[in-house]
């Protein structure tokens, strides 16, 4: 049995959307940082640190397998059962209440239905969004053949096309070793393809679009 502090702390955990999406996803499989990105089309730093949280309440639990890629699982499931008991009695006295109580509770319940149906339509978009994602994808390794050797390297793009990331920072969400990183890196510096600013890796140029 929980206690309230950490009660709190689960649903804090559970407040945020995308930790909730991430918990989900591993209920299917363990995944690798990579595949939680570009299937929950979340930032690799941001997946980092919904994982890091998670792991440190025991959530989630990684390993690393023998190509030095570290995946997550489920290590404890979330399971939470909210009921709601109905107080009886003084319901003669208490009528007029009632009535007060359904007019306060129309507005907020109509903006309810609103906000559901906004975010149907948020998730249609989004659904639509990963495909064409998932397009664009398959297009840039077709059509570029001459600047990506391997799907290793698409990966890199992908990630740097969320944000600026460090070394050490790609090394996590793409599960490479530095070593051949440091490869990809030093190559796509000399193609143009991106920009090193103090320790931090950006696109460039047209790429960066």
């Amino acid at each position: 049995m929980y206690d309230a502090v950490e009660v709190s702390r689960l649903l804090d955990i559970l407040g945020n959307r995308n930790r909730r999406r991430i918990i989900e996803l591993l209920r299917q499989k363990p995944c690798f940082v990579t595949e939680i990105s570009e299937t929950l089309v979340i930032s690799p730093k941001a997946v980092i640190d919904h994982l890091q949280m998670m792991e440190r309440e025991a959530i989630l639990s990684c390993q690393v397998d023998d190509r030095r890629r570290k995946y997550y699982y489920l290590a404890n499931d979330i399971l939470i059962d909210i009921s709601r008991k109905q107080v009886r009695g003084l319901t003669e006295a208490v009528d007029d209440d009632d009535d007060a109580e359904q007019n306060h509770l129309k507005n907020p319940v109509s903006m309810l239905g609103r906000m559901i149906k906004a975010h149907d339509m948020i998730l249609s978009n989004l659904e639509q969004v990963n495909h064409d994602i998932e397009t664009k994808i398959n297009d840039l390794a077709r059509n570029h053949k001459d600047l990506f050797r391997s799907n290793r390297e698409i990966t890199v793009i992908i990630a740097l096309a969320h944000e600026s990331l460090t070394s050490e920072e790609l090394v996590q969400v793409t599960d490479m070793s530095p070593e051949d990183l440091a490869e990809i890196l030093k190559r796509f510096g000399r193609k143009g393809l991106i920009r090193r600013t103090k320790d931090r890796y950006t696109l460039r140029g047209v790429h960066a679009e």
